[in-house]
């Protein structure tokens, strides 16, 4: 299986930037020690700060959803509950 991209795209709401990005710093140290993770990098859109983008690369996507299913995650998902206004995950693949 190839190597497998993931574009998370996490937009707060006005109210909650520095909760979630709190959050989302969290995850962080935690996810790249995590078997398969070859990149886990946040980012923070210069224009709009509610905006907040992982870009991820993975050995393969059987390791990306062991992440997926890890209680670090859970975690974050409620401690941000009622704080992220959209949260949009990309499956990728490099074609060239």
């Amino acid at each position: 299986m190839s190597k497998l991209t993931i574009v998370a795209n996490i937009i707060a709401k006005e109210d909650k930037i520095e909760l979630v990005k709190a959050e989302l710093l969290k995850l962080i140290e935690i996810t790249r020690a995590e078997e398969g993770c070859i990149n886990y990098d946040l980012h923070q859109d210069n224009e709009n700060p509610a905006h907040f983008l992982f870009y991820e690369n993975w050995e393969n996507r059987e390791l990306w959803q062991t992440h997926m299913g890890n209680q670090h995650l859970a975690d974050y998902l409620e401690a941000t509950d009622g704080a992220v206004e959209t949260f949009t995950v990309n499956e990728m693949t490099v074609i060239g």
